[in-house]
């Protein structure tokens, strides 16, 4: 693949070459009627070469303006990330490289997989959290004014990214990926939608609706709280693989819209670094809530921080604490850090968290956990 790379020749960078990456390109090559020039990063040079040539046949075909380009880089070589970004000077960048892909959540057979399902995936945490904090960390050595998308499990990655002083705009999918559901099955399109949604109540909306049980999203139609929200889309039903249809899609328009230095409303999940999800309002390229008439911003925060508080991955200042039946399960698993860690401290956590993965996946799932 031969790169034709000059000096502020791009206004988006993708990091990753996966389904997400995939899903976030194809569509914005389909939809955009803007101008926009993408860089797509990635290491496997077979597959970011067809990523590159596809969406560029996708915006041939519906007609679009915007245009591809690849660069073959691993994402872990931080001096090289620093240099692509120093050199390519993007306004945005969207990372969607993880060493923890988001399919453990439909896998079965190993003990991994096993206790991801059993603990929740706050297991998975840190080790979404390592590629992000290296873009992160070079979009700060670059000096670029790049604003930051984290696309891996931005309900809880995001808070310990801005602990440790890399800021972020939001997250993609999780509450946008009930947000568009919901929206979807709405027959005038004219009304406002607006959920308050934290990525474990998911889970429920994979099931039929008879088994879903829990707390709900909590869901506002032209500003009233629907009182049952189970029953109100009952029939509803999300995939039990990753809804990347709707979650890869789901930051597009907002991407779009940030680029264009446009307003826009919709949902996203861990904005500047809350944790959860939240309605949002981009306005002058700055994020903030848009809550209901009502509701404080410091409940809906706590709303959202309660689900993680009970048993999951909390931050605190630097300080991360795993709380709950998370905590218990690591603990058995003899983790060094079932009871917290420093943030600053995450590479060598997530060191220590894939050499447990390693030892789990090699063996079966216990019958029971």
């Amino acid at each position: 693949m031969t790169e034709r790379l000059q000096s502020q020749d791009t206004d988006l960078i993708v990091f990753g070459t996966g389904q997400f990456a995939a899903r976030i390109v194809f569509d914005l090559a389909a939809t955009t009627r803007e101008p926009v020039r993408t860089l797509i990063v990635g290491r496997n040079g077979d597959r970011l070469d067809w990523l590159v040539t596809a969406a560029n046949a996708r915006a041939s075909m519906f007609g679009s303006p915007s245009r591809f380009a690849g660069a073959k880089r691993d994402v872990t070589d931080s001096t090289e990330v620093t240099r692509l970004l120093a050199q390519c000077q993007p306004r945005l960048a969207v990372q969607t490289a993880s060493s923890q892909p988001s399919a453990v959540i439909g896998e079965q057979g190993n003990a991994w997989s096993a206790l991801v399902a059993a603990g929740g995936l706050s297991v998975t945490a840190v080790a979404q959290s390592m590629l992000s904090l290296k873009v992160g960390e070079a979009i700060q050595a670059a000096g670029v004014a790049c604003a930051l998308i984290n696309c891996c499990f931005p309900d809880v990655v995001n808070a310990m990214l801005e602990a440790r002083g890399i800021e972020v705009l939001c997250g993609t999918g999780n509450v946008a990926i009930l947000s568009n559901a919901f929206n979807g099955t709405l027959a005038d399109p004219r009304q406002t939608v607006r959920v308050l949604a934290h990525y474990q109540q998911l889970s429920a909306w994979r099931q039929p609706a008879t088994e879903r049980g829990g707390v709900p999203p909590r869901v506002w139609i032209d500003g009233e709280e629907l009182p049952d929200v189970y029953a109100r889309f009952a029939a509803l039903k999300l995939t039990r693989e990753p809804a990347i249809e709707i979650s890869g899609a789901s930051g597009v328009t907002l991407m779009q819209a940030y680029l264009a230095d446009r307003e826009w409303h919709g949902h996203a999940p861990g904005p500047n670094g809350l944790p959860g999800g939240y309605p949002v309002r981009l306005s002058g390229r700055r994020l903030s809530l848009d809550l209901p008439e009502g509701l404080r911003a410091a409940e809906a925060i706590a709303w959202n921080a309660a689900f993680e508080q009970k048993s999951g991955l909390v931050v605190e200042g630097t300080r991360a604490h795993c709380t709950g039946r998370l905590q218990a399960l690591l603990a058995a698993e003899g983790f060094a850090h079932a009871d917290g860690f420093d943030v600053m401290d995450l590479e060598r956590v997530g060191a220590d968290l894939d050499a447990l993965r390693a030892r789990l996946e090699a063996q079966p799932a216990p019958s029971v956990r």
